[in-house]
């Protein structure tokens, strides 16, 4: 009741910007962990210090619906208050919740810091693998974590040794 519908506003835009991000499939009522965490980041919430990364996931699958893979607006809400009270330690719940909006309030992906505007524009394409072709495709799961080699097909003997090099294990230790 104490959030005038401006400021509830501006964060609900925000929201819904940090939503789609980087699905242009997505309605912007739900958010993703990965682009919840982003926002957390880009917003300041996350200060690395009383709130880390950590408990943004911690919140985020702690408010979701069991099953859901994202939240909805007033799951969000519902995030905030976990978090505000970590991140802006004593002030009263309503100053903390209206401090940690007033972050969020309308920001947009990749608005937040000058620096980070560089790294979206490569790093963000090589690894968004819903572009991959063929077989490297196998390599990710959805999250975009590599499987490292399980995704391969061809494992190779990796033992370590040269083929032609007969020698393993008599390293000389004078060296």
């Amino acid at each position: 009741p104490f959030l005038h519908s401006s400021k509830m506003s501006g964060v609900e835009d925000a929201f819904r910007k940090f939503a789609v991000y980087g699905d242009t499939a997505a309605s912007g009522n739900e958010m993703t962990g990965k682009n919840f965490s982003k926002m957390c980041k880009e917003c300041g919430v996350i200060d690395g210090k009383a709130v880390t990364s950590t408990d943004i996931d911690i919140v985020f699958n702690k408010v979701k619906t069991k099953g859901a893979r994202t939240i909805t607006f007033a799951e969000f809400q519902q995030a905030m208050k976990e978090l505000c009270g970590k991140r802006f330690k004593g002030k009263s719940p309503e100053e903390a919740l209206q401090a940690v909006y007033g972050l969020i309030e309308g920001k947009e992906p990749g608005s937040a810091g000058t620096t980070k505007a560089t790294k979206v524009g490569g790093v963000e394409r090589l690894t968004d693998t819903s572009k991959y072709t063929g077989s490297h495709k196998e390599r990710f799961d959805e999250s975009g974590k590599g499987k490292g080699l399980a995704g391969r097909e061809d494992l190779t003997d990796n033992s370590g040794y040269v083929g032609a090099y007969k020698g393993a294990g008599t390293y000389d230790k004078t060296h």
